[in-house]
């Protein structure tokens, strides 16, 4: 694997030490995530981008379309709530089958 200078300059500086750092154009950073996913390497992926926001920006812009076409990164989201989006179960009401409270005079 050849290692572009802009990574070495990276490892150099010290930027994502201890983390795996992929460097290329939006489909081959799309491949990358795309074979550590598929081999059950990885389920998920948190990103450190070179320059904030613009590099996250970037990333959305250009990777996450590609992931999408590949159906590895979701369009919309079927729920309404954080729960149901991680397909959590809803819990019962703490206060369902408890009486009103009644205010005093």
């Amino acid at each position: 694997m050849v290692i572009s200078p802009f990574a070495k300059l990276l490892r150099a500086l010290g930027g994502g030490v201890g983390h795996r750092i992929i460097v290329g154009t939006p489909e081959q950073i799309a491949d990358d995530i795309e074979a550590w996913f598929t081999a059950g390497a990885a389920d998920g992926f948190n990103l450190m981008p070179d320059v904030l926001p613009s590099g996250l920006e970037v990333f959305v812009d250009s990777v996450v379309p590609i992931l999408q076409k590949r159906g590895l990164f979701r369009r919309d989201y079927a729920g309404t709530t954080l729960r149901s989006h991680f397909d959590l179960p809803h819990p019962p009401s703490r206060f369902a089958g408890r009486a009103p409270a009644v205010a005093s005079a």
